[in-house]
């Protein structure tokens, strides 16, 4: 009975980051934009206890593999592309969304391109056995900090920035980027320590230093973004010196 109980513990936290990431989709459509910060804290901490309870409860499973693929497809995939339609819808001057027959109003679909290749994305990483130890491409949690930061640094009106990221190039190329990053053959850091040796976990630590004084002395809106940068150049760092390679 408790071994039946047991494997279901972390696929209950896996649909816990499913329903918090409805509950984002839900309330940006409904304006209720506030509550976002909470979805996303909400889904990124299940993301993460999943698979801290399957390994300690030694409940890994088939099921449970491809429940969190699918989770994060709603999370990490649908929810970014919503918050960049929004984008889309203010940068376009369109705030009635996508009407069918107008056609102008088609450029709204481009956004959903990025969950078109989160699904990509998540796919590839189920059957690749490189990803071990570093990813291969962005992730789909990093690529929805992203979006969010430059989103809520939209809608907060920050330093009077959302007048330069709503023009339309700028929008356009990120989306092209960020669709490029999901699927790229690049090794890019993970944050699983195997031990807290500097050696094998510098380019770790580097990363955890430079976050700090970004979260704490930079708006969420900026500092997200930021520490996604950050993470990239230190990815490519450790490429350049050779620490990190495909399938490492």
């Amino acid at each position: 009975m408790w071994s039946k109980i047991k494997q279901q513990i972390p696929n209950s936290v896996t649909l816990l980051n499913a329903w918090a990431g409805a509950a984002a989709i839900i309330s940006l459509f409904s304006g209720q934009w506030e509550v976002l910060p909470y979805c996303l804290l909400l889904s990124l901490i299940a993301d993460f206890g999943d698979g801290l309870l399957a390994r300690l409860l030694k409940a890994q499973s088939p099921l449970g593999k491809e429940l969190d693929s699918l989770a994060d497809l709603i999370s990490f995939g649908f929810f970014p592309a919503a918050m960049l339609y929004q984008l889309f819808m203010q940068a376009l001057g369109l705030p009635e969304g996508l009407q069918w027959g107008q056609r102008e109003s088609y450029l709204l679909l481009l956004p959903f391109l990025l969950l078109l290749f989160s699904a990509l994305r998540l796919a590839k990483f189920n059957t690749d056995s490189r990803q071990s130890e570093s990813f291969i491409g962005l992730n789909t949690p990093a690529t929805t900090l992203f979006v969010f930061g430059y989103f809520w640094s939209v809608q907060q009106q920050l330093y009077g920035l959302e007048q330069y990221l709503l023009w339309p190039p700028l929008l356009y190329g990120l989306l092209a980027l960020l669709c490029y990053l999901l699927i790229a053959e690049i090794p890019l850091l993970s944050f699983k320590f195997k031990s807290l040796a500097w050696r094998p976990n510098r380019w770790r630590f580097l990363l955890i230093l430079g976050l700090l004084p970004l979260l704490i002395f930079l708006p969420l809106g900026l500092a997200l973004p930021a520490g996604i940068v950050l993470y990239l150049l230190l990815s490519v760092g450790a490429i350049v010196v050779g620490d990190l390679r495909l399938g490492e």
